[in-house]
């Protein structure tokens, strides 16, 4: 598995799905069609709920760290290694799915 870079873009996997329940985010794994009682769920704190809100499968991981730094008025440098961590994470528990830009991104 190729390393999560700052060029890649990112959505969530088609093997979730997210549910807000009293102020917090949970990400919950299904398999087939359903819920995976027995999978892990994965609940985002404040930042992790930013980032996941703007992995849309066409802004790249630089984009997405640059919106997050602009909302917690942040440098751009520390948040992109979060971002990409962050991206790395999810990834590795099938949360997320990744893939180099093409060039209908940006658009």
């Amino acid at each position: 598995m190729d390393a999560v870079t700052l060029n890649a873009v990112c959505m969530p996997s088609d093997e979730v799905v997210t549910r807000d329940i009293d102020g917090n985010t949970l990400i919950i794994p299904i398999f087939a069609g359903v819920v995976e009682v027995e999978g892990e769920l994965f609940a985002l704190n404040e930042t992790g709920r930013a980032i996941w809100q703007k992995l849309d499968g066409r802004r790249t991981l630089k984009e997405v760290a640059a919106l997050v730094a602009d909302d917690f008025a942040a440098p751009a440098g520390e948040v992109e290694s979060e971002v990409v961590t962050f991206a790395e994470e999810l990834r590795g528990r099938r949360l997320l799915s990744v893939r180099a830009p093409s060039s209908k991104d940006h658009s």
